[in-house]
């Protein structure tokens, strides 16, 4: 009774530790509270696992997201802007409100018909990971290897992957290198599943998640922090969706050449950045993570790609010299895939929303701007019917969800094995309903 009394109190304290971490790296770096914002923070692994004996890596295939990026939609630059100009010209804001009002007019300026657009950060992520991925694989690009590369037909995403190609080339000028953007590949490149879709609030996830956004949802002290009159902004100002916007403006700006000179953070404290950021993380989790509320199916919305990533190696790993298969695309791809293969146990399944961050579920670490899933596989020679792989989660080391005898290294059969099966099972489910 004693050991089992010892074993629950380490468990509860593992837990709180755990659910912590999030409010311990917002105290350190308020950016990571910025979700699918946070900008790419490079790899946490400095040194990787070494192969087994006498295996070398022979190919790469990567499924990335753009780099970093200017916000969505130009509302969420004008409707704050003109929402605080309309105040001030009523005499309706605090000093801090116009200060506030001044940062978003050089914001909006600099931001001004570049909705969605690559930023130059973003442009030199993708540079960086390609000079990463080239310098710990360099025996995959030596040669006149073939490199080839597709995008989805977003701009942002073509310039994410013409700047990785750039730098391929600056250290291997012999590179073969086909690159594409089409609607042709659209259907595994950026799939939009409706059907899926159409289940994301089904049953009681909407009222779930209409509680869980009410009990987080604290924007009043920051309203009075920009507005004299509380009457004013209660009658006359949006409260909540002010506060959202702000707090994505405030998350965007470390992906602009602004973000040494300007911060909106100054706005929250601790608490709030937490709350605003629990809100964006159960969100993400409903929309793209297997969340039982919803029926756990959403990460099969990435099904094509993970068939395209198992056909394409298959295709690859018989030749003598097969390069790399890259591919570039979104954040909503990114995530899902990361949960439809269960990368670092992500593939959970929490119907406590409350629970995300204690169970390890945290947005930031999963997608941010240029997150990126590579396969690096191994052989010993040509024709070696033992094909072992990797699968590196934003440059770092990540397990799966089948047994392996040489872990973090794979057996490829193993895991089409695994998946095929998987996603088989999945596709027979949806024929019978």
């Amino acid at each position: 009774m004693k050991k089992f009394t010892s074993f629950m109190i380490v468990l509860c304290f593992a837990l709180t530790l755990s659910a912590q971490q999030a409010r311990k790296d917002f105290r350190i770096n308020r950016c990571m509270s910025a979700s699918n914002y946070y900008a790419y923070p490079g790899p946490q692994q400095k040194v990787y696992t070494q192969a087994p004996a006498g295996y070398v890596p022979f190919y790469i295939s990567h499924y990335g997201r753009h780099g970093s990026r200017y916000l969505i939609g130009n509302d969420v630059y004008d409707w704050p802007y003109f929402t605080l100009l309309k105040a001030d010209s009523l005499n309706e804001l605090t000093p801090k409100g116009k200060i506030l009002l001044r940062k978003l007019r050089v914001i909006r300026d600099e931001a001004r018909n570049r909705e969605g657009e690559l930023t130059l950060l973003g442009a030199q992520q993708h540079k960086a990971i390609a000079l990463r991925m080239y310098k710990n694989f360099p025996q995959v690009f030596a040669g006149k290897t073939n490199v080839d590369a597709k995008s989805t037909t977003v701009i942002r995403c073509i310039l994410s992957m013409e700047n990785a190609l750039q730098q391929l080339l600056l250290e291997n000028p012999r590179l073969q290198i086909r690159h594409d953007a089409s609607v042709h590949d659209m259907y595994y490149m950026n799939y939009d599943d409706k059907a899926l879709r159409k289940q994301r609030y089904s049953g009681d996830t909407k009222s779930v998640w209409d509680a869980f956004r009410k009990k987080h949802d604290h924007y009043e002290r920051v309203m009075g922090e920009i507005f004299k009159d509380e009457g004013y902004w209660r009658n006359h100002v949006q409260g909540s969706l002010l506060n959202r916007d702000l707090f994505s403006l405030a998350g965007d700006m470390q992906s602009t050449d602004l973000r040494n000179s300007i911060s909106l953070y100054d706005l929250f404290n601790d608490d709030e950045i937490y709350n605003d950021w629990l809100m964006n993380n159960a969100y993400y989790y409903i929309e793209y993570g297997a969340c039982p509320l919803n029926g756990g199916n959403q990460p099969y919305s990435q099904r094509n790609l993970l068939r395209n990533i198992i056909h394409q190696a298959d295709s690859c790993i018989v030749l003598k010299h097969p390069g790399v298969t890259l591919r570039f695309g979104h954040d909503t791809m990114v995530m899902p895939l990361t949960c439809l293969l269960d990368l670092d146990g992500l593939g959970l399944q929490e119907p406590d929303l409350e629970k995300l961050p204690q169970d390890g579920w945290c947005d930031y670490k999963i997608f941010p701007m240029a997150c990126n899933i590579q396969f690096i596989f191994y052989r010993r020679y040509v024709g070696d019917k033992d094909i072992l792989f990797k699968v590196l989660r934003n440059e770092n080391e990540a397990t799966l969800p089948i047994k392996t005898d040489r872990a973090p290294y794979y057996h490829w059969k193993d895991f089409k094995t695994y998946f095929l099966k998987k996603l088989n099972n999945y596709d027979q489910k949806c024929s019978k309903d």
